[in-house]
């Protein structure tokens, strides 16, 4: 019905119930929700007094009552990690948050503003598109994104980060829900140049970085951590006899990646549990078969198959995979 990119809307019947659950299940939608319409002008006042209307325009007061939280956020100005921009929560979206929870009612004063909800959890959503356009709708919190504000996690880049491949692991292990614990063996192949093995290192894990290219001064210095220079295909398969869990961000096509991953976890010494995969897009077509890598994934014996494009991916997204 409308769109503008990272933003699309459908048409859906009107018999649609306020409290029914969704699950659009699309690899590249961040989040989701129901529009009611949107509200459009140069005075912050007035729309603020238009997001009211609409409100109560299309809900009742216990349906209002009921929603504790407003998610309040900005489509992406640019991709993520180009020109400085992150995803997340910016100074414009905390303010026009501030402004509508003040607004309409005595219970709207008391909602909360991008703060994680909790699961089965009623939220407004206000999505700024364009400057002067919001569109306003709301949707059912489910465990994982849907409680994050616009479906990103609530983390930043720490100065120490020795590149932006950290915010992709910290989002990687919340959104799969991986149930690593301090102590666990993890394997990454791809680790140059250690931003994902620092976010790791963090957990209390015992990590092990394979790359042909260095790794930062900073790995090297973290007795957790084991450096394995050298191409993951071309290492003996005991290498990897002892690993819980293995993760990939190599720079290469995604069947060079799987072929690489599935000559690992198929051998009989090697016994991991789970698997955390970048997979990169040299063309957006590779899109397409996305089920077939699920498919190939499965046959190592890995039922449980999720991908996501995650907020702080590029043109890429990350698989998760467990036995059971």
């Amino acid at each position: 019905a409308f769109s503008r990119p990272g933003f699309v809307t459908f048409k859906t019947p009107d018999t649609r119930g306020f409290t029914e659950q969704f699950n659009l299940k699309s690899v590249f939608a961040r989040t989701w929700g129901f529009s009611i319409g949107k509200v459009v002008g140069s005075n912050g006042t007035e729309m603020t007094r238009e997001f009211g209307e609409l409100l109560s325009a299309n809900l009742t007061a216990e349906q209002l009552a009921a929603c504790e939280h407003l998610h309040v956020w900005e489509r992406d100005r640019f991709m993520p990690g180009s020109r400085d921009f992150e995803p997340g929560s910016s100074v414009l979206a905390e303010e026009i948050g501030r402004m509508l929870a003040s607004s309409h009612d005595d219970v709207a004063g008391q909602r909360q503003v991008n703060m994680i909800c909790e699961p089965e959890q009623l939220v407004i959503d206000c999505v700024l598109v364009e400057p002067g356009e919001w569109w306003i709708g709301w949707h059912i919190s489910q465990p994982g994104p849907l409680c994050w504000p616009g479906g990103v996690p609530q983390i930043e880049l720490p100065d120490e980060a020795v590149s932006r491949t950290w915010l992709k692991m910290v989002e990687g292990l919340m959104w799969s829900g991986l149930p690593v614990k301090v102590g666990d063996k993890i394997v990454e192949i791809g680790s140059s140049p250690g931003g994902s093995c620092q976010a790791l290192l963090g957990l209390g894990l015992s990590v092990t970085g394979v790359d042909p290219a260095e790794m930062d001064e900073a790995l090297l210095k973290d007795e957790k951590f084991n450096y394995v220079r050298g191409r993951a295909r071309d290492l003996p398969r005991r290498l990897f006899s002892d690993f819980r869990w293995l993760a990939t961000d190599a720079s290469a096509v995604p069947n060079y990646s799987l072929d690489t991953v599935e000559a690992i976890v198929t051998h009989p010494s090697v016994k991991i549990e789970g698997l955390l995969l970048t997979i990169k897009f040299t063309d957006w077509k590779l899109a397409e078969e996305i089920p077939l890598y699920h498919k190939r994934i499965r046959s190592w014996g890995y039922q449980n198959v999720r991908s996501r494009q995650l907020a702080f991916n590029r043109r890429e997204i990350c698989i998760a995979a467990t036995r059971d």
